[in-house]
């Protein structure tokens, strides 16, 4: 297949300040592609997260958003509200498969689920 994974792309009002955020987050480093414009977190697992300046906040809810695994979900979840996120709410289905919705700062929303 001639197609992978490049990035996925954020829209935010500061594209730094929510990048430097995300790599706090996620033990990632910043690089300003154009400043004040476009910000790409790379982390260490090779993603890379794209902050692109927009006039106006994407309306309604995310139509994509990120999925991030963990060994502990609360104690990730507690790390990541420690650290300015907002938890939206809890899902299950049965005992095996569940999630924690959670916002950025600027409200982008992400899950966090059991590895």
């Amino acid at each position: 297949m001639a197609l992978h994974v490049e990035m996925v792309t954020i829209d935010c009002s500061d594209p730094a300040t929510l990048a430097a955020w995300w790599a706090q987050q996620f033990g990632g480093t910043t690089h300003d592609l154009l400043a004040d414009e476009f910000t790409v977190v790379t982390l260490s697992e090779g993603l890379q997260l794209g902050f692109q300046k927009v006039p106006d906040p994407t309306p309604g809810k995310n139509r994509v958003h990120l999925d991030f695994g963990a060994a502990d979900v609360d104690e990730e979840v507690s790390r990541l509200t420690a650290g300015g996120a907002i938890e939206i709410g809890r899902h299950s289905f049965g005992e095996d498969f569940g999630w924690v919705v959670l916002a950025d700062p600027e409200g982008n929303v992400f899950c966090v689920t059991r590895q």
